[in-house]
């Protein structure tokens, strides 16, 4: 990290987090970010799902919301850019305050409830998106709708032609109700539509599912056996998590989903059952409490094609990709792996 980043961060650190993160979006439309440029290697560039990244660190959706700063974000490093989550219709979200720092814990909670401009707002920012990066949409559903399922679906129809691919998100917190999609035939019916939606495009989009770290083991079969027989590309596991385990934090309490260092540990369990029970066959991205290199390297010998991270950042800057990305290189090297595709769950069984 800079000395000027880390005299950024600081500044940022004692303002209102919702704040701070507005201001860091300014930074990166105003070409004031760290911006490395593609950090590829042999060994980094691998495949998701049909999609060629340069390398397997994604940025995941909640940063840019609105996809506000897609010009800073394709310069920024990432292997994949995820903005969103936005819904048919734009929404406040919850009452402020909402965002959290948990700073001893390296953690953060939300409790946003998809705030976002809405899907035509969107839909002229996305029109114009650099077309040098793999971009996704993370895909919700209106508070207030009186059919969630189709909202997915008017999303992908509306966007799928200017997307990399689409992320179905049904395991935010933080809208009431919205993990019941994650039930066995919710979920089916859901997808049946989502695929519906994606037929209707002229180009393949690949879809994947978002779900929550607190699925039982039963709720991680059922989306095992519904997400391979829907026809999805894949599964991000996960999103954040209602558990309060083992904090320090004076905001500890707050109500909303908890994300960060926190989550690496139960998070990755869940990306390795859900590699077991897939067998390997379904592309799966980790995400949840990525912070270095290491805890990348671990999503991905726990069953992890790529990674993704988000609060990570808020203590560790843009700085932080670039870092990530040349020491994963590193220990894929020390460990004898030509392409990140060799190391894929080859870790899993520690984790089980």
């Amino acid at each position: 990290m800079t000395l000027i980043e880390r005299a950024g961060l600081a500044v940022l650190h004692r303002m209102d987090p919702e704040a701070a993160h507005g201001l860091a979006l300014k930074a990166l439309q105003m070409g004031l970010a760290p911006a490395p440029g593609a950090l590829t290697s042999d060994r980094l560039a691998c495949d998701l799902a049909g999609l060629a990244l340069p390398n397997p660190l994604g940025l995941a959706a909640g940063f840019d919301k609105n996809a506000e700063a897609l010009d800073g974000l394709a310069k920024a490093g990432f292997g994949f850019v995820e903005v969103g989550a936005v819904t048919p219709r734009p929404q406040p979200g919850n009452p402020k305050p909402r965002l959290f720092r948990l700073t001893e814990d390296k953690g953060v909670i939300n409790r946003f409830g998809f705030n976002n401009d809405g899907v035509e707002v969107l839909a002229g920012r996305l029109a114009r998106r650099p077309k040098a990066m793999v971009l996704g949409l993370n895909i919700g559903a209106n508070k207030d709708s009186s059919d969630r399922a189709d909202d997915y679906a008017r999303i992908i129809r509306r966007c799928g032609e200017m997307l990399d691919f689409a992320t179905i998100n049904v395991s935010s917190p933080n809208t009431e109700k919205l993990r019941d999609l994650q039930g066995k035939d919710a979920l089916a019916a859901l997808l049946v539509g989502a695929m519906e939606a994606r037929a209707g495009l002229e180009t393949h989009l690949p879809v994947f599912l978002k779900i929550a770290p607190d699925l039982d083991d039963d709720g991680l079969r059922d989306v095992a056996e519904v997400a391979q027989a829907s026809g999805i590309d894949g599964v991000i596991a996960t999103n954040t998590t209602l558990s309060r385990e083992g904090l320090a934090s004076g905001h500890k309490g707050e109500t909303g989903g908890l994300s960060g260092a926190p989550l690496f540990d139960r998070s990755t369990r869940v990306l390795a059952r859900l590699s077991q029970l897939t067998e390997g066959r379904l592309p799966l991205v980790g995400v949840g409490g990525v912070g270095s290199a290491e805890q990348a390297y671990a999503k991905i010998r726990a069953g992890a094609s790529a990674v993704q991270l988000y609060s990570a950042l808020v203590y560790g800057g843009l700085s932080l990709v670039p870092q990530i990305v040349r020491g994963l290189d590193e220990l894929l090297a020390r460990d004898g792996f030509a392409t990140v595709a060799e190391a894929v769950g080859t870790g899993r069984e520690d984790w089980l």
